[in-house]
């Protein structure tokens, strides 16, 4: 027994509102009652397994287009139809002779179309009739029917009050022991008085098929309708009565073992009519897709073993996902399936233009790169680490040469690594075991040819759980990464089509042999100019996009951006830069949604109102008028700095004193300079008396940053002679280089950052080794219109440039023992006492 007039009583009483249905309205309440006029000519609608009963509410799709056609006439007419049941149901076309003969008559209550075009109405059953003649077939079956009435005579007797008792009785019979149907229906049978409506609301509902409902719809007397119908529903109860009876018997006799199987198949087959996944549909998925994967015979022997020893396995083992994890690892990796490079050079070029300001030598390194790929069509990639300060763009620098090859883009951040596994994969005997970064970056990428970015390579870590540097050898070398073995995957990958590209912001904390294998690109800071361009081009429109603001909203002025990158950022990248940027368009922003006034254009002076006071001055340089006060360059992590060096001497016994935080190299160099300028005091009219009777303090100002590094030598001599000769040093004069116990000066490395950070100090002059050279030549000029080199082999040469003839206006006055005492005899002159490292006092 089921219930079919849940849809069409849920279609009733609910409001359809979708996108996607068109509702036409009921129109007036009076339309559902018998009060109708029975038209000359019927409009026959034909329906598949579905009798109509009077009375009874049912929903029929239409599909048709006959069907579609004769039920919007009707329902734009008086809504009178009838409905026939065919006699072959798979018949499409169905014509007079596949009908049966008698029908109901229905009353369209609500007509509901689908986006399929297909139509839904919900009828109501209203009397039977039987065909006399079919009238037409074209557009829709028309026909001459004979209505007929229903009849229960004897429903008042006893015999017709025992057949109708004995129809609910079994209706509630049903109910218990079908527990599909719903409770309401017990209800419903209930609130039933009439007994032809029970008689056709139990036929309606009853399990049968539709020759038999049709046999119960041609029944026209009530009490020959009511014995069949109960005829049909005590087979229906002895049916269930025996289901019920199977199903304990069964249950009875099975056992834990049974029990467990018929759970899984019933388990089985709710996930078929789910859709859901099965283990053999899942094998069956998993060698689809491997017969396709272009494997060695190495790897797919290897793949067939995993499998067959995964078909053996329960698929409620704990072995089992583990295994099946393996297994989809293998067919999900990409093997020889390599994205396309796109070789126009010219728009690879444009695209890198386009991401990136200056940058040239990377630049032109992918566009060799893309030129021999494009001309060999078969190349191992190169392994590039972009070396710089950070904010200079190495690391979206990856993503836009990922955009210009046309390749996948993937990024490892490598910063405080420190397990090994990370890089090569667990092994898979271990719980929770999976496969290294490396392996399931290119899964995820899903070619073997990806732009491959390894963040922050400098700052690998390692401990007891391995050395993620020495992992990384086999996968950044050339040579050796076609055969790249991942302990969980434990067959060979070939990596050697991937583009690595490293990032790194120092290169002595790399592994050596790790350093070796990769083409070091400098990557050094920007001028005042370029940051300029960088800001309007890219800074800006980011910064207002990020922030919902137009064009028109806000403009930066040239020099306002200036003042902000002099004044307000000290940085080779631009990271603060766009972080104060950020600042003035988050003001702005703010000025916009509480409608204040602000200016849009944004000058020199508005800087200073937004951002408040200057953090850095801009001139970083001092020319003051004393001796011993020398700048130099230094090189950091975050690009070039300048240093000054200040010495002063004070009446003592000849003792060195250090400060502000000095490393090693740095005291050795203080002690090297000192030993030569006592060495060659004559040369340099230094009385040998001072370097006994005059104490001689060197400071490097910024006591709390750590400094270290040979390249200060020629700054502290330059330091040391000033003051002892009483000369002032050039002003606007800076220097850099590391000197020996001969006065040779050596050459040192970080030039470019060198050369900015003097450039934005306002220096004008700069002393090199003259091996430095090469290195300045391959600084853009644009860099150094400004500035004047001097290059030097030896401190003579150094100390002729530094050192201004004149002493300074007040000059000290040393006091020496012969000038206290002019009785006594003049000391003969005497080698100087060599000064050793247990002397210096370092605070």
């Amino acid at each position: 027994m089921m219930l079919e007039k849940d849809l069409a009583t849920r279609l009733l009483m609910s409001d359809f509102d979708s996108d996607n249905l068109e509702i036409v309205p009921i129109g007036s309440p009076e339309g559902i009652d018998d009060d109708y006029e029975l038209p000359a000519n019927l409009p026959i609608l034909p329906v598949r397994n579905t009798v109509l009963f009077p009375g009874m509410v049912i929903p029929v799709t239409v599909g048709r287009q006959k069907s579609i056609r004769l039920v919007k006439k009707a329902y734009k007419g008086n809504r009178i139809i009838g409905v026939v049941a065919q006699l072959n149901q798979q018949k499409d076309e169905p014509t007079a002779d596949d009908l049966y003969r008698f029908g109901t008559v229905a009353y369209i209550i609500k007509m509901i179309t689908l986006p399929d075009g297909n139509i839904t109405i919900i009828i109501q059953g209203k009397k039977r009739f039987e065909l006399q003649q079919i009238v037409q077939e074209e557009p829709f079956m028309t026909a001459i029917v004979r209505q007929l009435d229903d009849s229960f005579p004897n429903a008042t007797k006893k015999e017709g009050k025992a057949l109708i008792q004995s129809l609910k009785e079994s209706a509630y019979k049903m109910l218990r022991l079908n527990p599909e149907i719903p409770q309401e229906a017990r209800i419903a049978l209930d609130n039933i008085e009439s007994p032809m409506f029970l008689l056709h609301f139990l036929s309606s509902n009853l399990n049968a098929e539709v020759a038999d409902k049709q046999r119960l719809l041609e029944t026209l007397d009530g009490a020959p309708q009511a014995q069949l119908l109960l005829e049909y529903m005590m087979r229906e109860v002895q049916l269930l009565e025996l289901k019920r009876e199977i199903q304990s018997k069964a249950s009875s006799d099975l056992d834990q073992q049974q029990r467990d199987y018929f759970l899984r198949q019933q388990i089985k087959v709710l996930q078929d009519e789910l859709g859901m996944d099965t283990p053999d549909r899942d094998l069956e998925d998993v060698r689809a897709r491997a017969s396709q994967k272009k494997w060695s015979t190495e790897v797919r022997g290897h793949f067939e073993k995993e499998l067959n020893k995964l078909q053996r396995i329960n698929p409620m083992a704990p072995e089992y996902p583990v295994t099946m994890n393996y297994i989809e690892l293998m067919v999900d990796l990409p093997w020889n399936e390599y994205s396309k490079d796109n070789f126009d050079l010219k728009r690879a070029q444009k695209v890198l233009d386009a991401d990136h300001f200056g940058l040239e030598k990377v630049k032109e390194r992918i566009i060799e790169y893309l030129a021999v790929l494009k001309l060999k069509n078969d190349m191992k990639a190169p392994i590039l680490c972009l070396y710089g300060p950070p904010g200079v763009g190495k690391t979206s620098l990856g993503r836009s040469i990922a955009k210009a090859l046309g390749r996948k883009y993937s990024r490892m951040a490598l910063g405080g690594v420190h397990d090994e596994a990370e890089i090569r994969g667990h092994r898979k005997t271990y719980i929770g075991a999976m496969p290294g970064k490396i392996i399931q970056n290119v899964r995820k990428c899903g070619t073997s040819n990806p732009v491959f970015i390894l963040d922050e390579i400098d700052k690998v870590s390692s401990d007891f759980r391995g050395d993620p540097s020495s992992a990384l050898l086999e996968v950044l070398d050339p040579e050796q990464n076609s055969t790249f073995m991942d302990n969980y995957l434990e067959v060979e990958y070939d990596l050697s089509k991937c583009l690595f590209i490293a990032t790194a912001n120092a290169l002595d904390t790399i592994h050596p042999a790790l350093r070796d294998r990769m083409e070091i690109i400098d990557i050094t800071g920007y001028t005042v100019e370029e940051k300029v361009q960088i800001a309007k081009k890219y800074l800006i429109p980011k910064q207002r996009k990020d922030h919902g603001l137009k064009t028109k909203d806000l403009q930066i002025d040239d020099k306002a951006l200036v003042r902000i990158i002099e004044g307000y950022t000290r940085e080779s990248g631009v990271r603060s830069l766009e972080q104060k940027i950020g600042t003035i368009v988050r003001k702005v922003a703010k000025s916009i949604a509480m409608e204040e006034e602000y200016p849009k254009a944004i000058k020199v002076a508005d800087v200073h109102k937004m951002l408040g006071a200057e953090i850095f001055d801009k001139d970083l340089y001092t020319d003051d008028d004393i001796a011993g006060m020398v700048t130099g360059l230094a090189w950091t992590q975050v690009g070039g700095e300048i240093l000054m060096i200040e010495t002063s001497l004070s009446r003592g016994k000849g003792i060195l004193t250090l400060s502000g935080q000095l490393g090693e190299v740095m005291k050795e160099s203080a002690v090297t300079a000192l030993s030569y300028l006592k060495a060659h005091a004559d040369d340099l009219n230094i009385d040998y008396r001072l370097f006994n009777n005059y104490d001689l303090h060197i400071h490097v100002p910024a006591g709390a940053v750590p400094k270290d590094g040979p390249s200060a030598g020629i700054t502290i001599l330059t330091s040391m002679a000033s003051i002892y000769t009483q000369r002032r040093v050039r002003p606007f004069l800076a220097m850099t280089g590391e000197v020996t116990l001969r006065g040779k000066v050596l050459p040192v490395g970080g030039i470019k950052e060198k050369i900015l950070a003097a450039n934005r100090a306002g220096v004008k002059e700069i002393i090199l080794c003259s091996k430095n050279r090469k290195d300045v030549e391959e600084i853009n000029a644009s860099y150094i219109k400004d500035l004047k080199f001097h290059y030097v082999d030896n401190v003579a040469q150094v100390l002729d440039v530094a050192l201004l003839p004149e002493k300074v206006g007040k000059p000290m006055k040393f006091i020496l023992p012969d000038e206290r005492d002019n009785n006594q005899p003049q000391q003969p002159a005497t080698p100087p006492v060599q000064t050793d490292i247990e002397r210096v006092t370092v605070y």
